[in-house]
């Protein structure tokens, strides 16, 4: 049996790692190839110090960042642990110094992979992916000045997160929803070595320009001759009997039981009588 076959139609549950570099496009040709040659060594040095075989990673270059996977066989909880500790105190040492430190989204998720010549491919792949990019990552990695923000799905955070274990502390962790571009999700966001981030609100739309006021009875009154309302009115009138229906056209008042001191006009000006005179 062809194995190799296999692997290429067969999907494998494995841990989907998203990593992009804060502002990329900000960087130029020189300073753009160092942030990738620091992106490596970070993450290459964690799997080092975590003892995770080169042979479990699969690695794909992304330009400004890499996306992995990790094969079954190496526990989860290894990784959003060890490994997550030594990223961020890898990256925190590449960064001592710089004018510019670079800052890591790092999207996390588990499910079936399929493998090929040219990488990796799946909704496992595309979810870890839109988490490390969502707009709360970026403003979130911003507005607490991290070097690092941690994004792992909803399945991810019960399955594994929730439970704890080495390094992995829950309590830290705070979820949201996301509007992705497949549907709303829920996913949890954790900055290592700090308390649960307070997420922040989404930006306001800005507000649509003011406009004229819309119409009330006080500026409609002047134009009434030309405007015909018809109205279907449903009431109950004492002399019509209950459950009395009008169709009106024009203004329609109803008066009952009224008593009047002075003179009272009830309806419309039109015409001559409506103007003042000179």
């Amino acid at each position: 049996m062809d194995h190799d076959a296999m692997d290429l139609t067969e999907a494998r549950y494995e841990l989907v790692i998203s990593v992009d570099a804060r502002r990329s496009g900000e960087y130029d040709d020189v300073d753009k190839q160092r942030m990738r040659e620091r992106i490596y060594r970070v993450l290459e040095a964690a799997f080092t110090h975590a003892k995770v075989a080169r042979d479990a990673v699969h690695m794909e270059d992304r330009g400004d960042g890499v996306l992995l996977s990790v094969v079954g066989r190496i526990a989860v909880t290894r990784l959003l642990g060890l490994w997550m500790v030594e990223v961020h105190e890898n990256l925190r040492d590449e960064n001592r110094g710089l004018l510019v430190p670079l800052g890591l989204r790092v999207g996390m998720h588990v499910g079936p992979v399929r493998h090929d010549g040219r990488g990796i491919s799946g909704r496992a792949v595309d979810l870890a992916c839109r988490l490390a990019d969502s707009p709360l990552a970026r403003r979130l990695l911003d507005t607490e000045r991290a070097d690092l923000v941690l994004v792992t799905s909803q399945s991810l955070y019960e399955d594994v997160v929730s439970s704890g274990g080495k390094f992995i502390e829950p309590a830290h962790y705070s979820s949201a929803r996301l509007e992705l571009k497949e549907g709303e999700v829920t996913a949890w966001f954790h900055l290592p070595g700090r308390p649960a981030p307070q997420i922040p609100a989404a930006p306001v739309p800005p507000a649509a320009p003011a406009g004229d006021p819309p119409p009330t009875a006080d500026t409609t009154a002047g134009h009434a001759d030309d405007v015909q309302d018809v109205q279907d009115v449903k009431c109950d009138d004492p002399a019509d009997g209950p459950g009395a229906h009008y169709t009106v056209h024009g203004d329609m008042s109803q008066h009952s039981d009224n008593v009047y001191q002075q003179p009272v006009h009830i309806g419309r000006i039109t015409g001559d009588a409506g103007r003042r005179k000179g």
